[in-house]
């Protein structure tokens, strides 16, 4: 009589498919996770080199507003060229600057700092920070 090879039954052959792609779905969940933290991340640094454009000195004065490049770097720069004045006109940003914040030193010797939060709205906001120290 011929022995038998053994081998596996088709409930074990089941069971480790099911573990299987229990782990596949697992690692494209976090692959798709990573992608959109990739993405943000890519776009959010595009947009702070745009962000460059608006803080100024005299960004302070925007509160609540909506201001383009153009609006913001025309008192600052003389834009003579077409191009650029219709590419800072398209883009803008919502500003939201919150009351000025006065750190004080601990001991009541050292440097008084002003500070600016400057919170610029977009799809990727960001906040930016203004410190002036007032006096040491």
């Amino acid at each position: 009589m011929k022995k038998l090879r053994p081998a596996f039954t088709i409930i074990e052959i089941l069971v480790s498919v099911i573990i299987l792609s229990g782990a596949i779905v697992y690692a494209l969940q976090i692959h798709s996770d990573n992608h959109k933290q990739i993405v943000y991340l890519t776009e959010r640094n595009k947009l702070s080199l745009q962000d460059s454009l608006f803080l100024t000195n005299r960004v302070t004065r925007y509160h609540k507003d909506t201001k383009t490049a153009y609006e913001i770097l025309q008192r600052e720069f003389k834009i003579t060229d077409l191009k650029s004045r219709e590419l800072l006109k398209k883009t803008s940003r919502t500003f939201f600057i919150p009351e000025q914040i006065k750190i004080l030193p601990l001991d009541g010797v050292g440097p008084t700092a002003l500070v600016d939060e400057i919170k610029i709205k977009e799809k990727y906001s960001a906040y930016y920070f203004h410190f002036k120290i007032s006096s040491f």
